[in-house]
């Protein structure tokens, strides 16, 4: 049997690994001890460097086929995703359908939102809360419908001042938008109350039109490590300048996003509209960090990063309600804000990650492998090159 090729980039899973523990940190912190608290508050971070790394992976896929003149499948690349995504989401969701103690929090969006990946767009937050996290996973599904076919149609005549319009199109587009929902929506309410941080979650955070700039970050990386190797050169030789380029960025970054649920003004106000580009350029410059092994952050191996960055996917769809499960089951410690409490989410969570992982996803990439009769890289490195989230 053909042997797999081995295509780790060892600073990428740290990256993935400290994106999915920020976002657990953010989910679950008031469960946490108070000196986590600072990093937990901006967790919700790591959600835009899915989004980068997300955008710099599926987006290299599809661009070095055109790089060498070959035809992308949209059959092929569609089917890649359904087998990647949908057989542990499904799963996931069916638990919430069949087993009440599943449910994390009250209320739950219709089912056909969760089926048809809209939940982000028509979710009501006043009301529905379980399985909110998935807004995500469904900014990442109309990304990967729509990417291919801005691929196809850029790729029939090439020339790159229509590939940066579009990009730019998108940045100003989600400019503009959370514009507009910051003086029509949110500014006639009173900042302090509950209706403005719901607004501001259904209409600024969730949309897919607010929130692909990380995406677009990530894909910008791809076509210039692709069509402008010079250009890339240039910048793998700053990378450690990079990195701490993009460590001052998201550092300024919690600054204007400090006061987002209770605030239309001043940084915040400069958050909403331009704060999420300026996240997404920081995390796009540690990534470039992380993939170069002449600087730091790529030339470390964090123990533990790769298993983390592998079950990243199942852990992320079930971290929540594993860890209301250990509130019913083991109150005393879950509810300690204590280590214990840390202890037993980490042990727990990675616990049903990897049931869901070996069961479930893992078994189906094989199958999706083994119908297309190809050994491209190892099931357990196609898990983090080809990310769900």
């Amino acid at each position: 049997m053909k042997k797999p090729i081995s295509t780790r980039i060892a600073g990428l899973d740290t990256l993935r690994a400290l994106a999915i523990l920020a976002v657990m940190a953010f989910h679950l912190s008031w469960r946490l001890p108070e000196q986590l608290m600072p990093v937990a508050r901006f967790g919700w971070m790591g959600v835009d460097l899915f989004f980068v790394l997300s955008g710099y992976l599926i987006g290299s896929q599809l661009l070095r086929p055109v790089s060498r003149r070959q035809e992308v499948s949209l059959i092929e690349f569609y089917r890649k995703r359904a087998y990647r995504i949908l057989p542990a989401y499904l799963v996931v969701l069916g638990l919430y359908l069949l087993w009440p103690a599943w449910h994390e929090n009250t209320g739950m969006s219709p089912l056909w939102q969760f089926l048809t990946f809209t939940e982000n767009l028509f979710v009501d937050y006043s009301k529905n809360y379980a399985f909110s996290h998935v807004w995500s996973l469904c900014v990442e599904e109309h990304f990967y419908l729509l990417l291919p076919l801005l691929v196809l149609w850029l790729s029939r005549r090439p020339a790159a001042w229509k590939t940066v319009s579009v990009l730019l199109f998108f940045v100003v587009l989600g400019v503009v938008m959370r514009s507009y929902e910051l003086v029509h929506v949110l500014r006639p309410l009173d900042p302090h109350g509950d209706e403005f941080s719901t607004r501001y979650i259904e209409r600024i955070y969730y949309p897919t039109y607010s929130r692909l700039d990380g995406l677009l970050a990530g894909v910008a990386l791809a076509l210039i490590r692709i069509f402008c190797p010079a250009w890339w050169s240039a910048i793998a030789r700053r990378a450690n300048w990079l990195l701490l380029a993009g460590c001052a960025l998201v550092g300024g970054c919690t600054y204007l996003f400090a006061n987002r649920f209770s605030s239309d003004t001043g940084p915040a106000a400069v958050g909403i509209v331009i704060g999420y580009p300026l996240l997404s350029l920081g995390l796009a410059f540690l990534v470039v960090a992380a993939i170069e092994t002449r600087s730091w952050l790529g030339r470390v191996r964090i123990p533990g990063a790769k298993l983390l960055a592998t079950l990243a996917f199942s852990l992320y769809l079930t971290h929540k309600e594993i860890a209301h499960l250990d509130s019913l089951y083991w109150p005393h410690l879950a509810q300690a804000r204590d280590w214990r409490s840390v202890v037993l989410f980490g042990f727990t969570c990675l616990a049903g990650a990897a049931i869901l992982y070996l069961c479930v996803e893992r078994p189906f990439l094989a199958l999706r492998d083994r119908r297309e009769k190809r050994v491209p890289v190892s099931v357990d490195e196609e898990a983090r090159l080809e990310p769900a989230l």
